[in-house]
């Protein structure tokens, strides 16, 4: 959440939710640090909640103005926002039940479905490359960021007291080589960058070996008679497992066995994917235009039925279940879980970044016993753990991306969400390459140009 001020208007890049512990992320997402209804215009990087999640809390509070996006983040947005909602809304009709027991206050939900619906509203769908005029002397055009369905790389050109300047914000950016999106889209040359940091100073495995290595945690899971559980964000990253996964099959590599997608935003999310063909690399592009469903395979069940998904916990293995949320801190996942870490015939196959103090941390660190829907349960299944379907660019894609940039023209880089030792490589690394003003700004921190 980053906040441009420009010719008396006042521009805000991207309104995420903030996710950490409960009472830090309760006070940070009830209180912006600005008036809602004085923000003119709201640019959206993408659809992810850490990007996108308070949006409805931003109109609750009176914001009335236009939210721009690519089509594809709004069709996203009018998903997961809603459905950001109502886990809101099943939180608070939890907590208030605890609370009636202890005599204690009744707590509101963030926001509510209705806030949610009337968010969609306000969105404004901007194809990549159009330039687009947001405020007086400001100028938009979306790049094509590569990391999920819809990301996009923002640039601004501005126009103030007579003076031109370009700034660039990355949003997240994605990777080279992933499978069903293009390749991030450099940006012409900016005066100043805000940028993520997410995986600084590390490499991740290679794109090209992720298909074997997940055939191999595949294989060696089946072998054993065991389940595969995935905990999986439902945009974009269960859309490219399934993919690998069907890619796998058609090659005659994959096992047979019972694959299941338990996640009914997993399965809206998919069916917005093929809606917006515009977004495909030419690999999935051929696949849709031999009519192949590119997320569907003969051993692959979506549910949305919450009794189906409950009698998963019943079956016998193999098989597989690729289930919502990423990290692990809520939704079908945790009773998946909870079923079957304590298993050694089990894998749980982690596929994507985990954020300190969550489940999916705990469990990449095999911590034990894990703390799962107020119960205690000892972690002996198997972790295997993916880092090469992460949709985030690593220190040296980022690095690699930037290197269009001349460091003589862009005066200021502000390194932006990651954690601080992740930020103080990545700022290392591009003062190495000539960028000397690179920042890892603080909370609230204000800088003029």
């Amino acid at each position: 959440m980053h906040l441009i001020t420009v010719n008396g208007k006042r521009i805000l890049l991207d309104c995420g939710m903030y996710q950490g512990h409960r009472d830090e992320a309760n006070e940070r997402n009830r209180n912006f640090p600005f008036e809602p209804a004085s923000i003119d215009v709201v640019v959206l990087s993408h659809a992810h909640i850490d990007h996108s999640g308070n949006l409805p809390g931003l109109v609750k509070q009176g914001y009335r103005g236009p939210i721009y996006s690519t089509s594809a983040t709004r069709d996203l947005c009018a998903i997961m926002l809603l459905d950001s909602a109502y886990i809101q809304e099943k939180d608070a009709e939890f907590l208030n039940k605890k609370n009636h027991h202890n005599n204690k206050p009744p707590v509101e939900p963030l926001y509510s479905v209705d806030d949610a619906r009337e968010t969609i509203q306000y969105f404004h769908g901007v194809g990549y490359h159009r330039e687009t005029e947001i405020a007086r002397g400001v100028m938009m055009t979306y790049f094509d960021a590569g990391h999920i369905l819809g990301s996009a790389v923002t640039l601004l050109n501005i126009r103030e007291n007579g003076t031109n300047f370009r700034l660039g914000f990355s949003g997240d950016l994605g990777r080279p080589h992933l499978p069903i999106l293009k390749d991030p889209e450099p940006l012409p040359q900016l005066d100043v960058l805000i940028t993520e940091s997410t995986y600084g100073g590390y490499f991740h495995d290679s794109i090209v070996d992720m298909p074997q290595r997940l055939l191999e945690a595949v294989s060696e899971a089946v072998s054993r008679g065991g389940k595969i559980i995935v905990p999986s964000f439902s945009v974009g990253r269960t859309q490219e497992i399934v993919f690998t996964l069907h890619t796998l099959a058609e090659e005659g590599k994959l096992p047979r066995f019972p694959i299941f997608v338990d996640s009914p935003l997993s399965v809206n999310a998919t069916e917005v994917f093929k809606l917006h063909p515009e977004c495909f690399d030419e690999e999935i592009s051929k696949h849709v235009l031999q009519h192949d469903d590119p997320f569907g395979l003969s051993q692959l069940t979506y549910i949305q039925d919450v009794e189906e998904s409950k009698r998963l916990n019943t079956r016998e293995g193999p098989f597989m279940v690729i289930a919502a949320s990423g990290m692990c801190e809520a939704g079908r996942i945790l009773h998946h879980l909870a079923n079957n870490v304590g298993d050694p015939k089990n894998t749980i196959l982690i596929v994507g970044y985990q954020a300190e103090n969550t489940l999916g941390k705990r469990i990449v660190d095999r911590q034990s016993p894990l703390r799962i829907l107020g119960g205690e349960y000892e972690l002996r299944a198997r972790v295997v753990v993916m880092n090469s379907f992460s949709a985030h660019a690593d220190h040296g894609e980022m690095l690699n991306y930037y290197s269009n940039q001349n460091s003589k023209e862009l005066k200021d880089i502000f390194l932006v969400h990651g954690e601080l030792s992740r930020q103080e490589k990545l700022a290392e690394a591009f003062k190495e390459k000539g960028f000397r003003n690179t920042v890892i700004p603080e909370r609230f921190q204000k800088v003029e140009w």
